[in-house]
């Protein structure tokens, strides 16, 4: 993927992670309905699993989920091999800034609350994976 344009959706692997198995498929069937290659997870160690062997460009990440939560899913996928310019952003009903300040502690790189416009994510999406991977280039 180029780092100075937008890619076209279909250049955009998408991980969408989430315990809430209809908001999981709501998601998904969105975003492929836009042309976007998507995988989808339920779990923490389910997105770890997938994440190392399909290598997303951003993963859509819950934060309340049993288990291991979005908090330490991310935590454990920044430490995988390869997933530093990988796109992570919280997906959540947690909106307060105590809330915000934690996600960016994490290493998140952004932060939607739920309910999600679901119309905004295509355009969003690609935007967001260029900005880290310029971001990424210039450091």
């Amino acid at each position: 993927m180029r780092i100075d344009s937008v890619p076209a959706n279909a250049d955009c692997r998408i991980l969408v992670v989430d315990d809430n198995v209809d908001a999981t498929l709501i998601l998904s069937m969105s975003l492929r309905l836009k042309g976007f290659a998507v995988e989808s997870a339920q779990s923490g160690p389910q997105a770890l699993t997938i994440s190392q062997s399909w290598q997303p460009d951003a993963v859509l990440l819950d934060i309340s989920m049993p288990g291991m939560d979005g908090y330490e899913t991310c935590e454990r996928l920044r430490e995988q091999p390869g997933s530093g310019d990988v796109l992570v952003i919280a997906l959540t009903g947690y909106g307060q800034e105590e809330d915000r300040k934690r996600v960016r502690e994490t290493g998140f790189d952004a932060h939607l609350v739920k309910p999600v416009n679901l119309s905004l994510l295509p355009d969003l999406l690609p935007q967001l994976i260029i900005e880290k991977k310029a971001r990424l280039a210039s450091e």
